[in-house]
């Protein structure tokens, strides 16, 4: 049986379901519904299906909805059992692993002994980030994973299997699938780490990957280890929200040493079950006697008791002594899967980091300073005495703050969070604690302030800067060159690695998508050159989304397509909420993200720094200027934001329970403080995609097509940009679009400005399709054609969807108090559309 057939038993398991919940009526009206869709998306007349939508009660709206929703939440896990289905059953060297990469090196004259020193060098940090799409309740998550279990037992015609996925998905059906309220940042923290468990057992497998992959290509066995980290920003990202108080902080900290815990205690009880042996072999020394389960035993109650421990050099000591007894299997394959989780997820679990944004840090410090008599208006200070006043306080070890007395409301927001990272350090070692992220960072100040904080209560912290718009990303090489000439910093600095965060959101709302993309490659490049220039090791922080319009993409061709010579430390990856579940519910899922991942970052880490030829990069820097001027014409057009909020569910989305998170950051309401992930995520809703592709025909049409050829066949970066383009454009639809420019008839007389830019967007996204197919040869997607086939499949099925959540904004926005009466049926739709269209925000 193929994916096909799990579709279709699952969807008659469903419409079963249906007929016993709600009835042989409604679930003819299902069935109309699609078959109405069918007739439609093949060019036939819609007034048939116009009219069923429009007569439709809340009651039907909302059930129809969930019919469809639920549909697509069984197409996704039919999915995913089919990638694992393919992954298990695969022979030899898969495509993108840790053994092709390793041959690629090889080939290209790597030894073993410098793919060592490139693995000990790199780290590919992959940090959990909440996102509102990830709206599903834990108790619906938790019958979605018995349906995924059960799947494989579909394929025997396993009658008790059939029964079981039907039992859940009545459960489902009859339980609430919406927050009742809007969901806390502790239920993000603990919805972020349910895929812990999926990735812990992937991980002795990455590293036996590994061990045997280097034996396999050089010859010899290694050392080395799989180069991963794990942190979260759930309960530490205090930019915007102000939810995370410093006890959301501590309480979140807590769920990592409790999870942390149970992952290491089912770790060591694995490892004392196999290791039977006795051990103390001939020669072994007297003390070193006795079995290895009483080492394992000790450390079993240790971490159970929440003490302290050395993990990992009791355990390296063990796995020395079982191979100087001989026992070299079994401290291979019986003691690496503890060996391993210990190494990667300790009893910290997750590096919790802390981002605040710096105009809340510059306002604590500036209270600090006149409390303390420093300096009465620190705010008011020109950029040069904020670094002299910053640097003379770094030199002192004196606080500011008086002892004992109580800090106030802005000084406790701000160092408070600190203080709890700092005693979670002082619990289970120092990497509970990640770094301290300062949004908008503009300048030095911005990257010192937090220093000061941080000093307040004796803790040592690593700041980094986050460049979010086009103008920080422009000037931000020039803001580390001056931040590393500090030696007040370097002092702080020491040894480590600078790490510096780059945004793809703001950016891209501010410039587009082109442009955007240019930016970020050429800060890359620019600030690359200022740390080898200073003699510090570096690391980029990549805030991407799961859209293409945040950086979204499969996150090899995304590392591939970094600037040659700009990873010298690793990477860190934003991983959000929705794609959690994509890429790690399940244990061989989760090996293969991470191998993908690992795959593009040992082969980009290994190519020299080397800049494309000039050509390429002046016809892109043309094109992007170009292409930035295109967007900004549009959104600075003044019926914009006015056509935005009509044709896109931003407001809705601003009002409901979807996150814990507000849509806006503090101020008048604007394109500029509106948070990214709402922008993209309303975009994605009526299928315009706009943020994944707009304003990139006139940079192609800047470049000439067949120079973009060129480019696009021999520049990874290039080729990652219109590979993504092409993702977000194949997922556009135009015909549902034109249904969400109904919601333009007002009658305000704004008629004729409005038809003006749904006209042009319509052309744009016509001009843009025939450009970028012009550059890659093939019709959209034409390589990746599982992809192309999950897109066609799902397309018919979520237009029900879209077409009355269309019905549902013109209803609710017909009166007052609409939205209040249709708030249940419209966030259905909103899940729903998440589920069918996936990379969402």
């Amino acid at each position: 049986m193929g994916i096909r057939n799990d579709v279709n038993l699952l969807g008659r398991t469903l419409g079963q379901v249906l007929k016993e919940q709600e009835g042989e009526a409604f679930f003819d009206l299902v069935e109309r519904t699609r078959a109405l869709v069918r007739e439609v998306r093949g060019g036939g007349d819609d007034s048939e299906l116009r009219a069923l939508i429009a007569d439709l009660n809340e009651a039907d709206a909302g059930n129809l909805t969930r019919a469809f929703t639920w549909y697509f939440q069984l197409v996704n896990l039919a999915e995913e059992y089919e990638r694992v289905r393919v992954l298990s059953g695969s022979q030899g060297t898969r495509p993108q692993s840790i053994e092709s990469a390793l041959v690629e090196l090889k080939a290209q004259g790597v030894s073993a002994a410098e793919a060592e020193s490139l693995l000990a060098r790199l780290d590919l940090g992959l940090t959990f980030t909440a996102h509102p799409t990830e709206m599903r309740r834990r108790t619906i998550r938790s019958h979605l994973v018995e349906v995924a279990r059960a799947i494989p037992d579909l394929h025997g015609q396993d009658e008790s299997a059939v029964e079981r996925v039907a039992a859940h998905v009545e459960a489902m059906w009859t339980t609430p699938e919406l927050r009742r309220l809007k969901p806390t940042v502790l239920d993000e923290v603990k919805g972020g780490l349910n895929y812990v468990t999926s990735i812990a057992q992937a991980l002795p497998a990455l590293q036996r990957d590994l061990q045997r992959a280097f034996r396999t290509v050089y010859g010899r066995d290694t050392a080395a280890h799989v180069p991963l980290s794990f942190s979260s920003w759930m309960g530490g990202d205090r930019d915007g929200n102000p939810f995370v108080t410093p006890q959301a902080t501590r309480e979140a900290l807590e769920i990592h040493r409790e999870r942390a815990r149970e992952v290491l205690l089912g770790a060591i009880k694995q490892a004392y079950a196999d290791l039977s042996q006795e051990g103390a072999g001939e020669g072994t020394e007297p003390e070193a006697a006795g079995s290895y389960r009483e080492e394992l035993r000790d450390l079993h109650n240790s971490v159970r008791d929440g003490l302290p421990v050395e993990l990992l050099p009791r355990l390296e000591a063990l796995r020395e002594r079982l191979h100087t007894e001989g026992q070299h299997r079994s401290a291979d394959q019986l003691l690496t899967p503890l060996l391993t989780v210990a190494r990667v997820f300790g009893q910290h679990l997750v590096s919790l980091d802390v981002r605040e944004h710096s105009a809340q840090t510059g306002a604590a410090v500036a209270e600090l300073l006149k409390a303390a008599g420093v300096e009465a208006d620190y705010l008011a200070l020109p950029e040069h005495a904020k670094q002299e006043l910053l640097t003379r306080e770094l030199r002192s070890r004196r606080p500011l703050w008086p002892a004992g007395e109580a800090l106030t409301d802005t000084l406790e927001t701000a160092i408070g969070p600190i203080r709890e990272v700092q005693a979670a350090t002082r619990l289970v070692g120092p990497r509970a604690f990640g770094h301290y992220v300062i949004s908008m960072s503009e300048s030095v100040s911005d990257v010192l302030e937090p220093l000061l904080l941080a000093r307040e209560v004796g803790f040592a912290i690593l700041p980094v800067p986050l460049f979010e718009t086009l103008a920080d990303l422009e000037r931000a090489p020039q803001v580390v060159w001056e931040l590393l000439s500090l030696p007040e910093y370097r002092a702080v600095l020491g040894s480590n690695v600078q790490e510096i965060m780059l945004g793809y959101s703001d950016s891209n709302k501010d410039a587009g998508f082109l442009a955007a993309n240019w930016a970020l490659h050429e800060a890359q490049r620019k600030i690359s050159d200022v740390c080898r220039r200073a003699g510090v090791h570096w690391r980029f922080f990549h805030g991407r989304g799961t859209s293409i319009g945040r950086g979204g993409g499969p996150a090899s061709r995304a590392i591939l397509g970094q600037p040659a010579g700009t990873i010298d430390a690793g990477i860190r990856i934003t991983e959000q909420g929705e794609a959690l579940a994509d890429k790690y519910s399940h244990p061989v899922l989760a090996r293969r993200n991470l191998e993908q991942a690992l795959y593009g970052l040992m082969l980009a880490a290994a190519r020299p720094a080397l800049d494309p030829p000039t050509e390429w990069m002046d016809a892109l820097n043309r094109a992007a200027r170009i292409s930035a001027r295109a967007y900004r014409t549009l959104v600075d057009d003044p019926d914009f934001i006015p056509f935005f909020e009509r044709v896109t569910p931003i407001h809705e989305i601003s009002r409901l329970n979807i996150a814990s998170r507000p849509v806006r950051r503090p101020g008048a309401p604007t394109l500029g403080n509106l948070r990214a992930i709402p922008w993209v995520m309303s975009w994605t809703q009526n299928r315009a995609n706009l943020p994944g592709w707009y304003g990139l025909t006139e940079g192609i049409r800047e470049i000439g097509v067949e120079q973009a050829r060129a480019m696009y066949a021999d520049w990874p970066f290039f080729r990652t940009v219109l590979d993504n383009s092409q993702m977000s454009l194949a997922k556009s639809d135009p015909l549902i679009f034109s249904e969400y420019l109904t919601l333009l008839d007002s009658g305000d007389g704004t008629a004729d400005s409005s038809a003006r830019l749904a006209e042009h967007l319509k052309d744009s996204y016509r001009d843009a399709v025939e450009a970028v197919q012009s550059v890659i040869g093939a019709e959209l997607l034409g390589n990746e054609p599982r992809l192309r086939e999950s897109i066609a499949l799902r397309n018919p099925y979520i237009d029900p969807i879209h077409r009355i959540q269309v019905e549902l904004l013109r209803r609710a926005r017909a009166t007052e108090d609409g939205l209040d009466e249709y708030e249940r049926p419209l966030l259905l739709s909103l899940q729903g559309v998440a589920a069918g269209v996936r990379n969402t925000g």
